[in-house]
């Protein structure tokens, strides 16, 4: 069945270990697709795959980093030799160590390029070329709301989000309509991306900053939404944040 059936899609997910990416794991196994799971806590990783098999759904797990372009060729790779296609990569591994510029905290801005950006690129460069050949496929990227504003201690994160943004939007511009490309940018979400923060202040500023948030269910619903459309739907962009966030 083809990605344009809407049903049973290969989907590929980056970072599926844990917040984001194991709630639209769960979501679109639910949904009736095959997902494929990429992150490098492995342990955690086959907590996902059992808790979906559980439930009927169909999933399966690699360890992948991101930040290595032929891991993540690797990974894909697999997919397709196991399943024949790749109809839709969810490019959801991110990670925020946020820190003020000031401090010069040049190691985690260089690890918030490689995982935000690079890794993005990665997976495009992998996946892109499989659906022209198969002709049709479907790439979503999980930017942030810092894709739209900076915020004091985010600048290096909201740029890399900027980034991810601008990439998304010029791959869907530069795409046939067979290929489809949708960005979403979640608000403040419960997940561990705060725990990667080291400096004090920050993390403090964070905590009040984060006391509205929102389940990662909500983004992976959102997900689903974007790939059920039919094929001559191009969901673009949504937004996703807690209500009272402003």
């Amino acid at each position: 069945m083809n990605e344009q059936d809407g049903q049973n899609k290969i989907v590929l997910i980056t970072g599926a270990s844990s917040g984001i990416g194991r709630a639209t794991a769960e979501r679109l196994a639910a949904d009736g697709h095959t997902v494929v799971l990429g992150a490098r806590r492995t342990d955690r990783l086959a907590d996902v795959v059992s808790a979906i098999g559980r439930a009927g759904g169909r999933a399966s797990a690699r360890r992948l980093d991101v930040t290595d372009a032929q891991d993540v060729q690797a990974f894909v790779d697999a997919a397709v030799a196991e399943h024949g296609r790749v109809d839709v990569l969810v490019n959801n591994a991110g990670i925020m160590p946020l820190s003020p510029l000031a401090e010069r905290h040049v190691e985690e801005w260089d690890r918030m390029i490689d995982v935000n950006v690079r890794g993005l690129l990665h997976g495009i460069a992998a996946t892109v070329p499989v659906m022209r050949d198969q002709g049709g496929g479907h790439v979503v990227t999980v930017a942030s709301i810092g894709a739209h504003e900076v915020s004091p201690t985010a600048s290096v994160y909201c740029a890399t989000k900027f980034a991810a943004w601008a990439v998304t939007e010029g791959l869907r511009l530069e795409s046939d309509p067979s290929l489809r490309v949708t960005t979403v940018s979640p608000g403040v979400v419960e997940s561990e991306l705060a725990d990667s923060i080291t400096h004090d202040e920050t993390r403090s500023v964070m905590a009040a900053y984060r006391a509205h948030t929102i389940a990662p269910e909500a983004i992976a619903r959102a997900i689903s939404y974007a790939i059920a459309e039919p094929a001559d739907v191009d969901v673009n962009e949504v937004i996703v944040r807690p209500a009272a966030q402003r």
